[in-house]
């Protein structure tokens, strides 16, 4: 494990509770308001994901050229590359039913948990058992020859 800064854990924690508010607040964590937004119903979400892209970009086409390492981890600034192969495909297709489903997301479903949605537990003990049901699909092709799974997978 490489040297983190002592403030790594605290600001993951910090920027995860404004996530979740944001989430929150912006309705993204009731699945109503969402399956709302996919039937094109109500398309206020748009909004949202556009103002956390437009933070995003602006965040990743800054912060390289002002640093050349990130300030907690001391680690470089670098792309990671992903092919679109049969597995993105798939993952993504299964992934875009299963929120079309339930209109959760795994990020949303736990904000939807701190906004008193406990039946949102159903659909995250779905998510766990569909993330491990996967691994074990994949620990089975890659033992019968296939290329083994990596990180990057």
């Amino acid at each position: 494990m490489s040297d983190r800064h002592p403030l790594f854990y605290p600001l993951i924690v910090l920027g995860g509770v404004i996530e979740g508010f944001g989430l929150a607040y912006s309705g993204m964590a009731r699945p109503e308001v969402v399956l709302d937004f996919l039937q094109f119903d109500d398309l206020g979400l748009v909004f949202v994901m556009g103002g956390a892209a437009v933070v995003s970009s602006v965040v990743f086409f800054v912060v390289p050229r002002l640093r050349d390492r990130a300030p907690l981890t001391g680690d470089t600034y670098g792309r990671r590359l992903k092919s679109m192969d049969r597995n993105v495909a798939v993952g993504g297709v299964v992934f875009g039913v299963g929120w079309g489903i339930s209109g959760i997301c795994p990020g949303a479903a736990y904000a939807s948990i701190g906004i008193g949605n406990v039946t949102i537990l159903w659909a995250l003990a779905g998510m766990f058992l569909g993330a491990y049901l996967q691994g074990v699909w994949r620990s089975r092709g890659s033992e019968r020859g296939a290329t083994p799974a990596t990180a990057d997978d």
